[in-house]
C-alpha cells in the first residue's frame, strides 16, 4: 500500500480551528445549537470541536452528545458487514427546535449521515441538521447527502481508504490516504 499523508501536525489543528470559527459564524452563542458526534470515530471530532469552542470567550455552554448508528445503519442485518458492535449514546437532551450539527470523520457514501438523521429523530424533531466532516470524499456519494462544513476534500476512488488518526486513540493527528500499488 502507498501512504500519503494529506493532514498532520500543526495544519491538522488549525483546520479544527477553522472549523470552530465557520460554527461560530452561522450559530453565534450556541443558545440554539447543539453538537453531535456520530460513532464510532465521529465522537473525536466532535469532542475535539467542543473541547476548542469552550476556550472562545463570550459562547453559551455548548451542549454536545454522541449518537450511536448501529441499529440504523442499512447494512445491519447483511451478512457480509462483518460483526458490528454496537457502542452507546451519550446524549442528555432533546434536540426538538434545536439547530444540530453532525459530525463526523469521514463523509464517503452517505449512509452514516442517513442512519445518523434516523437515529436522531428518538431525540425530537430539530429545526435543522447540519454536518460537518472533516474529510469529504466527493467521488463515490450514493445518497444526496452533502456538508455544510469541511475540513479537507479529498478526491479519491473506490479502491483508496482515507483513515483519519486522532491523537487521543492513535497517538497522532493525521489523515492518510491509502493506495493499493500497481503491481
Amino acid at each position: 500500500m502507498k501512504r500519503s499523508i494529506l493532514l498532520e501536525g500543526q495544519k491538522f489543528q488549525i483546520t479544527i480551528q477553522r472549523l470552530c470559527h465557520q460554527l461560530i459564524e452561522n450559530h453565534a452563542d450556541f443558545s440554539d445549537s447543539v453538537i453531535v458526534g456520530i460513532q464510532p470515530r465521529g465522537i473525536y471530532l466532535g469532542r475535539r470541536i467542543a473541547e476548542e469552542l469552550k476556550q472562545i470567550p463570550g459562547l453559551a455552554a455548548v451542549a454536545y452528545g454522541e449518537l450511536d448508528i448501529t441499529f440504523f445503519r442499512d447494512d445491519f442485518r447483511r451478512k457480509d458487514s462483518g460483526l458490528l458492535v454496537p457502542s452507546s449514546t451519550s446524549m442528555d437532551f432533546i434536540v426538538e427546535g434545536k439547530k444540530v450539527i453532525l459530525m463526523d470523520d469521514v463523509l464517503w457514501t452517505g449512509r452514516t449521515i442517513r442512519a445518523a438523521m434516523d437515529a436522531l429523530q428518538a431525540f425530537g424533531r430539530p429545526e435543522k441538521i447540519e454536518l460537518l466532516v472533516l474529510v469529504d470524499r466527493r467521488f463515490s456519494r450514493q445518497l444526496p447527502i452533502e456538508p455544510d462544513y469541511i475540513g479537507i476534500q479529498v478526491d479519491s476512488i473506490d479502491s483508496q481508504r482515507v483513515i483519519v488518526s486522532w491523537d487521543e486513540v492513535d497517538a497522532h493527528d493525521r489523515i492518510t490516504l491509502l493506495t493499493e500499488k500497481d503491481n
